[in-house]
């Protein structure tokens, strides 16, 4: 809950008050807002968001920048990725329009976020990221489910797809090709045909 004091400027001499000084204490109930993000606090105070599959994002109040980074290798998903959310957050009114651009650690991206006197700069822009967040969530969800498929047919497969043997016991020696007595032809001679 917050208090709100408005203070009107009276023309009247201090000398004479008046029951109604012009100070009026308005009690109004603000709306709380809860996203979730998972957020890591670097040394310096940057803020890490390790959320999404493919990016790393950092938020950085100092310079009032963010950055993303590939999580693992740099590809045509991790740049739509990151561009997606810097082009979402110019749309939003979050990041200055001509400040997206390359970082200088290698696939990287960055832009620039807007100074305001009537928001909070930080916490609108985590804010639209959680925002930003939601909207990935069907194409975060969807490749995970691919990958876990993928993963169940190889380790796990089915009657359809496995042999009739099941478990093959390891033995010393496997196959018709003796890989201990090789005979080399060229070790005796210039070429034995």
């Amino acid at each position: 809950m917050s208090i709100k004091i408005n203070i009107a400027d009276n023309d009247t001499p201090m000398e004479q008050p008046k029951k109604d000084s012009g100070i009026k204490i308005e009690i109004t109930k603000r709306d709380r807002i809860e996203w979730d993000l998972n957020l890591k606090t670097a040394l310096n105070g940057d803020l890490m968001i390790l959320d999404h599959k493919d990016i790393d994002i950092v938020v950085k109040p100092d310079s009032k920048k963010i950055v993303t980074f590939a999580k693992e290798l740099v590809s045509d998903v991790v740049y739509g990725a990151e561009s997606r959310l810097l082009e979402y957050l110019r749309r939003q009114g979050v990041i200055v329009h001509d400040s997206i651009q390359g970082g200088n650690i290698y696939g990287s991206l960055e832009g620039k976020i807007m100074n305001s006197s009537t928001f909070h700069p930080i916490k609108t822009t985590l804010l639209k990221i959680s925002d930003w967040m939601k909207t990935e969530e069907p194409y975060i969800k969807g490749s995970t489910a691919y990958d876990d498929m993928q993963d169940d047919l190889l380790l796990e497969p089915d009657n359809e797809n496995s042999t009739e043997l099941g478990e093959v016991p390891h033995s010393e020696k496997k196959g018709s090709i003796d890989n201990s007595n090789l005979f080399a032809p060229y070790l005796y001679g210039r070429y034995t045909y």
